[in-house]
């Protein structure tokens, strides 16, 4: 099994700035990429970023492009995404989630999921 924590969610300004973590615990030995998907209030769970196990490659939702920055620690245990200009329309529950799978941007080849953090921006 593979264990996700995230932090780092809050309250920011619109043009603010949060970092969101995502500590993996477990087997994470396994898991080929991970991602952060969100879910904001009334809507579905959404694509936001990925990053492969060796972090070379990335993958970012359009509408997140530019503004928002995946990474991972050298031991690859630790996930960041540093969001930047924030905006309103980013306010959602953000979920770090890890794959086996090899389809970093699809939600349902996801097999481990973290508990969710809320990011919420005020106009």
């Amino acid at each position: 099994q593979v264990q996700l924590v995230e932090s780092g969610g809050g309250l920011a300004q619109a043009g603010g700035s949060l970092r969101l973590s995502c500590a993996s615990s477990g087997r994470a030995f396994i898991t080929n990429a991970m991602g952060w998907f969100r879910q904001p209030p009334g809507k579905e769970l959404e694509f936001v970023a990925a990053i492969s196990r060796n972090g070379a490659s990335t993958w970012y939702a359009d509408s997140v492009k530019g503004r928002f920055t995946i990474s991972r620690d050298n031991a690859g245990n630790t996930v960041y995404l540093q969001m930047n200009s924030l905006k309103p329309e980013d306010t959602a529950i953000y979920y770090c989630a890890a794959t086996t799978g090899v389809a970093p941007t699809a939600p349902q080849t996801y097999n481990y999921w973290g508990q969710g953090t809320q990011v919420t921006v005020s106009s």
